[in-house]
């Protein structure tokens, strides 16, 4: 009998951490069936001759809700070796909807994002992602934003304990729904900044309960880091869940080096017993949205008060001024650069920062900023270069932190200037903290991208190499890996991946597409 499909000549990885070895690799039916010297039959060969052939990569940490239905052919992935992207971080989700036009509003500019929109809950959103045929596997996560909104709205008030209680349903019922693998907040983010620690602790033990991971983008990447992230700690511990801190990083340079007391904090904790890790994206600027540095007061209410604000002339001089008091503390109007804007008088200001920006219009930084924010429905994508290269490197290097890219952008081209993450982040460790730099061994790295990722969703049988493992598999040249996507130039795919499968399906074969689409939604706590 003939295998599919035998991958031969190449030195396999199989993302334990364990040692490269020299092997073949036999698939049959979408499963590994045989790693061995022997001489497997097959109906096709793919040489792996001096390359290495890991597990497909699992992305962590995307928000690729909003485009995979969109882009579901995600070259920007596959050429990457990314064969499972995890959605719905830094409590942003498509769902739960209640009212389509409060939900869009919600979320800023991936609001006016051409979707359906025709679906209210998890499963009709993982409905809605299969029949696009994408050609990657999915994880989805409930967001608590949209949580929020849809039970109480946007205002800056704490649950009543008949809305608590309905939203720790919503999570429970959600956790059922298929590819469902976890709960994430989002708190710098209207209006989950909004939430205190018992509604925290609550909702999170309820996602716990469920099984699911609790992803967290922390209440303060500054000079409060260490504080939040022992808050993020806290509310884990109490609720016995899981947790993942989101790209851990932090920002501003007075801020610098204390990503090392951070991950004290998560050691400490580990030695407790709380399951706590962390992941990161290789890159020394982030990228969010304006309005998240303004103050927490502006935000009461979600878009539209704020929008009521900023026309107000006494209550936009009072944000301008919180704004401006950020500035050469946690804020660097030099380093906030704009990734994308509107069609209409302010879109040639895409790449600017806001200090060339008020440069050009009379103004200052500040006044620019909440310029752009009137001019753009209260939501203006951002890259902010705020970070140090030796925090990521010590981010990098600590055993239990993933590699995620913080990702959305899933087509090979298009407008604006989004962060190269979503191109590069993980040919970009192989090559400049890898194989340039030695900051990580081959071996320790693809654990970072495979098994320990599909370790924190609860995932058995992705993200390794085993017979019976599920066939996602990377073939890479090491020699050409590398990431091509700038800040100025994005728009460009990484190079050095020569082939992928995703569920045992050429996805690329001898660095060609094949146009071949296999992905499924992820079924957590799954053995082979």
């Amino acid at each position: 009998m003939a295998y599919d499909i035998v991958i031969s000549g190449g030195l396999v990885i199989d993302g334990s951490g364990s040692p490269a070895r020299r092997a073949d690799l036999a698939v049959d039916s979408g499963r590994i069936v045989e790693i061995g010297e022997g001489t497997y039959p097959a109906s096709t060969f793919i040489d792996a001759t001096g390359c290495v052939v890991t597990p497909g990569f699992i992305d962590l940490h995307t928000h690729a809700d909003f485009s995979l239905p969109l882009d579901p052919a995600a070259p920007t992935q596959l050429a990457q070796g990314v064969t499972t992207i995890v959605t719905g971080n830094c409590g942003h989700s498509p769902f739960p909807i209640r009212n389509e036009e409060q939900a869009r509003r919600s979320i800023g500019f991936r609001g006016e994002l051409p979707l359906s929109w025709d679906w209210s809950d998890a499963a009709g959103f993982g409905a809605e992602v299969m029949s696009a045929n994408p050609a990657v596997n999915v994880g989805l996560q409930l967001g608590h934003n949209p949580l929020r909104v849809a039970v109480i709205g946007e205002d800056d008030r704490p649950p009543t304990p008949a809305e608590l209680d309905e939203m720790c349903a919503i999570i429970a019922e959600s956790a059922q729904q298929p590819g469902v693998v976890g709960f994430s907040t989002g708190l710098i983010y209207m209006p989950g900044l909004f939430a205190e620690e018992n509604e925290l602790v609550t909702l999170v033990r309820a996602a716990a309960d469920a099984g699911l991971l609790y992803s967290t983008h922390v209440r303060n990447e500054t000079s409060q880091l260490v504080t939040a992230v022992e808050e993020a700690i806290t509310v884990a511990e109490l609720a016995g869940a899981r947790l993942e801190i989101s790209h851990l990083k932090a920002m501003g340079p007075q801020n610098w080096g204390s990503v090392r007391r951070a991950l004290d904090v998560i050691d400490t904790a580990r030695g407790r017993g709380v399951d706590v890790t962390a992941d990161v994206y290789p890159y020394t600027a982030s990228s969010t949205d304006v309005a998240t540095r303004l103050p927490k007061w502006a935000l009461d209410g979600g878009r539209p008060a704020l929008l009521e604000r900023l026309a107000d002339t006494e209550q936009r001089t009072r944000i301008a001024d919180a704004l401006r008091a950020r500035f050469g503390r946690d804020v660097d109007p030099d380093g906030l650069v704009i990734a994308d804007l509107l069609p209409g008088e302010f879109d040639r200001y895409i790449g600017w920062s806001i200090s060339k920006i008020g440069q050009d219009r009379g103004t200052d930084a500040a006044d620019a900023a909440l310029d752009l924010l009137a001019a753009n429905k209260g939501a203006v994508p951002m890259i902010n270069h705020a970070m140090s290269d030796d925090d990521v490197r010590t981010v990098l290097a600590h055993p239990w932190v993933s590699v995620a890219s913080d990702g959305w952008i899933l087509a090979a081209s298009g407008e604006g200037r989004p962060h190269p993450r979503s191109f590069g982040t993980f040919a970009r460790v192989l090559r400049r903290y890898v194989l340039d730099e030695g900051i990580l061994t081959i071996e320790e790295a693809i654990r970072k991208m495979t098994s320990l990722p599909a370790s924190r969703i609860g995932v058995e049988d992705r993200g390794v190499l085993r017979p019976g493992a599920v066939a996602d598999v990377t073939v890479l040249d090491t020699d050409a890996v590398t990431d091509t996507a700038t800040f100025t130039d994005p728009w460009q795919l990484a190079r050095g991946v020569r082939s992928v499968l995703v569920n045992g399906t050429p996805a690329i074969l001898d660095g060609e597409f094949t146009g071949r689409r296999a992905g499924q939604l992820i079924e957590k706590g799954k053995p082979a």
